[in-house]
């Protein structure tokens, strides 16, 4: 059994490629980054965590863009989505993202896809 890491980050978090090379010298195989491109100003309902949306919900990073980083500061690492929110994202940019890094990766890249 392989382990994987998911980290909701942000520009007050760790940077993605600092993340992905203690996430692989630890021996962890995958790092996932979630995507929340639509971020309410207002709910109109409660979060289902209960109170407000984190603020970290808008500070997220853009999860191909952390991906990028965390795949070129590592060889052997694993790095995806978990989960991309499809119906939030123009398909073929999406597509053409998604072939690119994993292209330039090497094939190390998985994409969780879903509907939010």
């Amino acid at each position: 059994m392989r382990f994987g890491a998911l980290c909701f980050s942000t520009d007050r978090s760790v940077r993605p490629d600092e993340l992905a090379r203690d996430v692989e010298e630890a021996g962890f195989a995958t790092l996932l980054f979630p995507d929340h491109t639509h971020v309410p100003v207002h709910l109109e309902s409660a979060w289902p965590g209960g109170g407000e949306l984190p603020e970290s919900y808008a500070r997220i990073f853009d999860p191909f863009v952390a991906m990028s980083w965390a795949l070129a500061a590592t060889t052997d690492l694993i790095v995806g989505t978990g989960v991309a929110l499809a119906a939030q994202r123009d398909p073929i940019v999406t597509a053409k993202q998604v072939a690119s890094i994993d292209l330039l990766s090497g094939g190390r890249t998985v994409i969780g896809i879903g509907a939010g």
